[in-house]
């Protein structure tokens, strides 16, 4: 079984999903993302859901919580789990690139480089928005590219970061918006 919460940010709606122990889910109800990852579900409270409420509380008061609420996908790879791993040591307030993380995932590898079209394909994938911080990756020549919440909302995250996003264009068309 599927549960579900709802989670009212200053961004708008944020869906949880859990298995009933884990985080399987933050999407934003108006992403591209959300009728991807977010089930039809049982609306539940779950200690799982008030651990990552108290998270996300702590986040939008713009100060970095400090600890991960407990989550799995069913779905994971590893290379996927690499990529989470690299977006993870993302800190708070600062951005990498895509080019960023596909260098570290060759290096860990032992290989002499790896795609960042595929780094972003994985990036792209992740169902645990804001959490598993992929707002903070961003396109080698500063566009502010891939978030399945939406750009406008990758901004705001950003801006609550205490990012300069000055230094960063959002695309004027694709896939990215």
């Amino acid at each position: 079984m599927i549960y579900s919460k709802k989670y009212k940010s200053p961004l708008g709606v944020i869906i949880l999903n859990s298995d009933g122990e884990n985080l399987t889910a933050v999407c934003f109800e108006t992403g591209k993302d959300y009728m991807r990852y977010i089930k039809e579900c049982e609306e539940k409270d779950l200690p799982i859901f008030d651990e990552t409420i108290r998270w996300l509380d702590i986040y939008f008061q713009g100060r970095e919580p400090g600890f991960i609420p407990k989550y799995k996908r069913d779905d994971i790879t590893l290379f996927r789990q690499d990529i989470i791993d690299e977006m993870l040591k993302i800190p708070y307030g600062q951005t990498v690139t895509y080019n960023d993380i596909a260098k570290a995932i060759a290096k860990k590898r032992g290989i002499k480089q790896m795609s960042a079209q595929a780094v972003g394909g994985a990036v792209g994938w992740n169902p645990i928005c804001i959490i598993i911080p992929c707002h903070r990756v961003v396109g080698t020549n500063g566009s502010l590219t891939g978030y399945g919440g939406g750009i406008d909302n990758k901004l705001k995250l950003l801006e609550l970061e205490g990012v300069d996003i000055s230094k960063y264009s959002v695309p004027k068309k694709g896939t990215a918006l």
